[in-house]
């Protein structure tokens, strides 16, 4: 069996979102995703480190190219975390998540309950 290797097209991302951000209502709704963007970028990063293609950890979780296409684009799906497991072990990773305290004046908000 032939070992699947992904060769990333450069790109540009910072000149690409400076040239977006100039269309009408792209950068509010861009920043109203910050996060699934930041958790799309660390998924893409960790594949291309891997060296693998979308089929190739599609394999390795035992699921379709389209599958995994999903996992790697923002919309309306939203994985569970048992997939984003799987596909962390596919391309060699482990899973880690953190909450992160908002700060305000550079003190952290604490709230008891």
């Amino acid at each position: 069996m032939a070992e699947l290797k992904y060769k990333p097209v450069p790109h540009d991302h910072k000149a690409f979102i400076g040239k977006a951000k100039k269309r009408k209502g792209f950068k509010k709704a861009y920043e109203g995703l910050e996060e699934e963007y930041a958790v799309i970028r660390e998924m893409i990063a960790a594949r291309c480190k891997s060296g693998l293609t979308q089929e190739g950890v599609a394999k390795l979780m035992a699921t379709t190219k389209s599958a995994v296409s999903r996992l790697e684009s923002s919309g309306k799906h939203a994985p569970s975390l048992a997939t984003l497991k799987k596909y962390a072990r596919a391309v060699g990773c482990r899973l880690e998540i953190k909450l992160i305290p908002k700060r305000s004046n550079g003190r952290s908000k604490m709230h008891a309950s």
